[in-house]
């Protein structure tokens, strides 16, 4: 790639950090790693982000949290009916998982599961994106927040249990599960 076809070195580095805590989450990124995936120099990642890994990691919390919350919107808006839309990004989920030999899962949960007790700030940029989350799946169910909530646990509890087990079941029975009462 040529220089001028690159990124500016801001985005690179947002995008290898997005990457690498999807696949290694927070702790297990270097900020080594993060600069040559990103093919950066070292020192521009303390210009554009003087806050160091936190400010980073909050950065990138929200950004993805906004990125994949537009993706599921865009799955589930593309559907007939609440429960054919429901259906479909579970079926979504359970298939990235299969394409990414189950790494890449839920970018927010992997962060906020090692930072809920440890980083304030973390925690509630996960908090925050979570909360959007909610909110625009509520909309979607008409203002019910209860299954809201538990549609939300039920894909982020099976994204666990899929890496973990190493299949699609968690996904797939989470996902008969949140769809039940919507036909």
């Amino acid at each position: 790639m040529r220089d001028v076809d690159k990124p500016p070195t801001r985005d690179r580095i947002l995008l290898a950090t997005a990457e690498l805590f999807r696949r290694q989450g927070y702790t297990g990124t270097g900020l080594k790693t993060v600069v040559a995936d990103a093919q950066a120099p070292f020192g521009s990642l303390y210009h554009h982000f003087p806050g160091g890994k936190q400010q980073l990691a909050g950065e990138v919390v929200r950004a993805s949290g906004a990125y994949f919350e537009a993706l599921v919107l865009a799955v589930y808006d593309g559907q007939a009916s609440t429960a054919e839309s429901v259906r479909a990004v579970f079926a979504g989920a359970a298939a990235m998982l299969e394409e990414t030999d189950y790494v890449d899962a839920c970018p927010i949960a992997t962060v906020a599961l090692e930072v809920a007790s440890t980083d304030e700030v973390l925690r509630r940029a996960t908090a925050e994106v979570f909360t959007s989350w909610i909110d625009v799946l509520t909309e979607r169910l008409d203002g019910d927040r209860e299954r809201a909530l538990g549609i939300l646990s039920a894909l982020e509890g099976a994204f666990v249990l899929s890496r973990a087990l190493r299949t699609t079941e968690p996904v797939h029975a989470a996902g008969r599960l949140a769809v039940a009462g919507l036909e």
